[in-house]
């Protein structure tokens, strides 16, 4: 055990200290005079001043009651200002937890766009939770987390003060520095405490690869990501409190360097992802295929959750446009439809699935097509279905990061209800 608070946090008790950092789950822990950090899900910070706490995000609604009581062994006193670092369902849903009883709504702070967020959650609930609880390896008929349902729209007490590029405010005595910074979303906001050298990332700091290619979620924006992290850096913060995972306790170097590396990993994915979209745009799978995809032995860049080349293709799709770059996918065929045909030449979806299994040993990636192609075929076929899912078992098991191994564990789950995951 060693006496240093980070590098105790590193590794938590367990033997990966990628799962002990983004996995992280503790607190209140002091990361400055009268700051705490807890995590559960997601980080909260408080910080207490003489008219009252300041608090960054406030996780969801199912932890935060835990969070909350939590925080309130360290400081009894009513909320003053809220800051989301932006619109996810983990940081901005669950302030109602901290406010003390009787308290008025306190000033709640986001940056400008993160209305439109809300409003597309308001227009869009169900596509939401669909597309979050097949994130999290369910199906779109069980939109449960926890056996809580997840609910998108917007939260209860959004925010009632915006901000556009950036904010400097003073409460009781001490000074935030917020500044809007696009990154996994386009409403972030990062905070810095120059007097207590406290710096509140959100998920711009996740203890994994940034999570900017998230396979099912809107437009992600490393470049502008990277840009805002070496302006993190320059601030000198020496704790470093993040989205998800333990946090950094007066260590200025750790944090300069957590910070330099991901964003020295997220320039080098964009730049390489550019290199071969301008040596003749070809489709999009051969530029994924072409990347050489960094890597980095730093627990703080593991694919824990995302991964390198989901954010390839999302700077593709920035740069590139929605379409592979295949022809037959321009307007293809429905799939139920080339399934059928291709099921039928091969002599039946059942033939189709035998090849698959054989394929699994030596190229799961290619056996998983060919079980598509069989499930969609037949999809009230049983034995395809099992054998479908096996396949989906198997890939999720092989998986290192949390979005595909879920992904896949969820294609599985669609496989035995006899359904494509489509």
């Amino acid at each position: 055990m060693t006496d240093n608070p980070t590098e105790a946090w590193l590794h938590h008790g367990d033997e990966d200290p990628r799962e002990a950092k983004f996995f992280w789950t503790g607190g209140p822990v002091q990361v400055a005079t009268d700051t705490w950090f807890t995590s559960l899900g997601s980080g909260v910070t408080a910080f207490a001043t003489d008219d009252g706490l300041v608090l960054v995000d406030s996780g969801t609604r199912l932890f935060s009651p835990q969070l909350a009581e939590r925080l309130r062994t360290r400081t009894t006193r009513s909320v003053h200002t809220a800051i989301y670092t932006h619109g996810h369902i983990d940081h901005a849903y669950g302030l109602p937890a901290f406010l003390t009883e009787g308290q008025p709504t306190p000033r709640i702070i986001g940056q400008a766009r993160m209305a439109e967020r809300f409003a597309r959650y308001d227009a869009t609930p169900r596509h939401n939770t669909a597309i979050n609880s097949r994130q999290f390896g369910g199906q779109v008929d069980d939109p449960t987390f926890g056996g809580t349902e997840l609910r998108f729209g917007t939260p209860d007490l959004p925010p009632n003060q915006y901000y556009q590029d950036e904010l400097d405010l003073t409460v009781g005595g001490v000074h935030f520095e917020l500044r809007a910074c696009r990154g996994e979303t386009d409403d972030h906001t990062w905070v810095f405490c120059p007097e207590r050298g406290v710096l509140c990332t959100g998920d711009l700091i996740i203890w994994g690869v940034p999570n900017a290619g998230n396979p099912q979620k809107a437009q992600r924006y490393p470049w502008d990501w990277a840009r805002g992290l070496r302006v993190m850096a320059a601030t000198g913060a020496r704790s470093l409190c993040p989205g998800h995972g333990g946090p950094i306790v007066d260590d200025p170097v750790l944090v300069r360097r957590v910070l330099v590396e991901t964003a020295d990993l997220l320039d080098r994915i964009v730049e390489r992802t550019l290199a071969v979209l301008e040596d003749g745009s070809p489709p999009h799978v051969d530029i994924v295929r072409r990347v050489e995809l960094p890597h980095s032995d730093s627990p703080w860049l593991q694919p824990v959750y995302d991964e390198a080349e989901f954010i390839v293709r999302n700077v593709i799709r920035y740069y590139g446009g929605w379409w592979s770059g295949r022809p037959s996918e321009l307007k293809p065929a429905p799939r139920a439809t080339l399934a059928t045909e291709i099921a039928d030449l091969a002599g039946g979806a059942r033939a189709l699935l035998a090849p698959a299994r054989e394929l699994a040993a030596r190229d799961l990636a290619l056996a998983c097509h060919l079980a598509d192609y069989a499930l969609e075929a037949e999809p009230s076929d049983s034995s395809i279905a099992e054998g479908v899912a096996g396949l989906y078992d198997t890939r999720a098991d092989a998986e290192p990061g949390l979005m595909a191994t879920n992904l896949y564990r969820s294609a599985a789950s669609y496989a035995r209800a006899g359904r494509p995951f489509a």
